[in-house]
């Protein structure tokens, strides 16, 4: 039987998403409707095909957070000018910077050999995102958040994290393990899973540790190993996870049509491939 409300939603998705395309650089341009400043600093990885979820994202931060500090898209190196200059012009707080000019020349090499040589590109950009992430200088609240993530009312929960005398670091539970077992090493390792899509730092990690054993386990990364080397550091640091039904990334309702989750109780929604589709549906402008 075919299921004609995943399929709707589908074509839906994909409607928006055409004429959403076709209009980013008109969409970028209007003004949204936020005077608060908020003391945070936001960083995002995202190349060239991302650019009209991007966009989307962006705004939805500003419009249900605030005017942060500053809002770096870190561009995989596939950023074309007239992009960057469509991002820049959402707000003034947007820059874009090559994720090459903000790794740090000091970090081990075969990061930037996988970040540089691997031959699958997914795999590559990951591990170019994380050279980035891991050379940051944190020196005030800190967000990192993936494109493909939309933010809702409730999203001023952040303003009280990042403000709090709380000095943990915050990640997003992932709905299910997707991590790379080769460096799990103990049982207690596969615990508690993090999603790398989204997390707040307020000081920045020991990456070294669980990059010690991609270097000893590992002779080829794949897709989830960059995620795990961040699961790893984060529960090292003993970082906190935001509350699952205020930060989602469940993904039981790709089969129906309606998003379950979109409303205006919660943070964000962290729209993976398998509801990538219903990102549309709250993109807005």
């Amino acid at each position: 039987m075919v299921n004609i409300g995943y399929h709707a939603a589908r074509i839906q998705g994909q409607v928006i998403s055409n004429l959403y395309t076709k209009l980013v650089a008109k969409i970028s341009k209007f003004p949204i409707k936020q005077s608060r400043q908020v003391d945070i600093n936001v960083y995002s990885f995202s190349c060239e095909r991302d650019l009209p979820v991007q966009v989307a994202s962006i705004r939805s931060f500003i419009r249900h957070v605030g005017i942060p500090n500053k809002f770096t898209v870190i561009s995989d190196g596939s950023y074309t000018i007239n992009s960057r200059n469509v991002l820049c012009q959402i707000h003034p707080c947007v820059n874009v910077v090559d994720w090459k000019d903000l790794a740090n020349p000091q970090i081990p090499h075969y990061i930037f050999d996988y970040a540089l040589n691997h031959p699958h590109r997914p795999t590559m950009a990951m591990w170019r995102r994380l050279a980035a992430l891991m050379s940051l200088d944190i020196t005030e609240p800190t967000i990192y958040t993936d494109a493909d993530i939309l933010f809702f009312p409730g999203a001023t929960d952040l303003i009280k994290l990042c403000a709090s005398d709380d000095s943990s670091t915050w990640y997003l539970p992932d709905c299910k393990p997707s991590l790379d077992e080769r460096i799990l090493l103990e049982a207690t390792d596969k615990l508690n899973p993090v999603n790398a899509g989204f997390f707040i730092l307020k000081k920045q990690l020991d990456w070294y540790k669980p990059l010690e054993r991609v270097e000893k386990f590992v002779d080829s990364p794949i897709f989830y190993t960059d995620q795990t080397v961040v699961h790893l550091a984060m529960h090292n640091d003993d970082a906190k996870p935001l509350a699952a039904d205020k930060y989602i990334i469940n993904v039981d309702d790709q089969f129906v049509y309606p998003d379950r989750y979109a409303a205006k109780h919660i943070a964000l929604r962290h729209y993976v491939n398998d509801v990538r589709h219903k990102f549309w549906f709250n993109a807005g402008l």
